[in-house]
């Protein structure tokens, strides 16, 4: 596994010290309301909701000026940098609001969109988006339960970044593993805990399941 550099490292640490400071001085704007016998529990609530609202919003922001690229990463490159606070953000912020299950899956889908990721009417994830930014899902689909998608490689020293791409109606069981650069056809089903590898296509209207990951039928008559 390639390191994350010292600079990078820092550059996060500023853009953290950035979400910290206008979350605590939005707090304090706050503290001037009258908020009742429940000031502290409010301003406490109120604290941690306005770090990650912040926190999405530096993150898109970065995204928007500097969006993530499919291909191989090299070493000691912009698109390096970019990849490595993708990865710090989502490690030291995002990993553990979503993977608390605390959120409601209708709300889950609200921070996959807010996060960046391409999500079709009426498709909700109960499972866990690595990359949404890379991550492009149609309509009427479900992500089970503790389900992955990823849309990164790390082998090694090579890191690259490959989308994943789910098409309209595709039913994903509770565990299964979607790997980066899959592609999956309109009214696919991909069965519970199967682990789809790395660049496989799935055509429209197939059944795969198992590990790795095998096309079992055809649900056309």
């Amino acid at each position: 596994m390639r390191a994350i550099r010292a600079s990078q490292i820092a550059l996060f640490l500023l853009l953290l010290a950035l979400i910290l400071v206008l979350a605590l001085l939005t707090t304090a704007l706050l503290d001037g309301a009258p908020l009742g016998d429940f000031r502290a529990l409010v301003l406490v609530f109120g604290a941690v909701l306005l770090i990650y609202l912040y926190a999405i919003l530096i993150y898109r922001t970065l995204l928007y000026v500097a969006p993530l690229k499919e291909g191989i990463v090299a070493e000691h490159t912009p698109e390096e940098t970019i990849a490595n606070l993708n990865i710090l953000f989502y490690l030291l912020l995002f990993n553990s609001l979503i993977r608390t299950h605390f959120i409601p899956v209708p709300l889950l889908r609200l921070l996959y969109l807010a996060l960046g990721a391409k999500l079709g009417s009426n498709t909700y994830c109960a499972g866990v988006i690595l990359d949404p930014p890379l991550t492009h899902i149609g309509s009427n689909s479900i992500v089970g339960h503790d389900a992955v998608i990823f849309s990164h490689v790390i082998e090694g020293d090579k890191l690259e970044l490959r989308a994943v791409h789910i098409g309209n109606n595709v039913t994903i069981g509770a565990t299964a593993v979607i790997m980066a650069g899959v592609g999956i056809g309109d009214r696919s089903i991909i069965s519970a805990g199967a682990v789809v590898t790395k660049d496989s296509q799935i055509g429209a209207d197939e059944v795969w399941g198992g590990i790795p990951a095998k096309r079992l039928r055809s649900l056309k008559a």
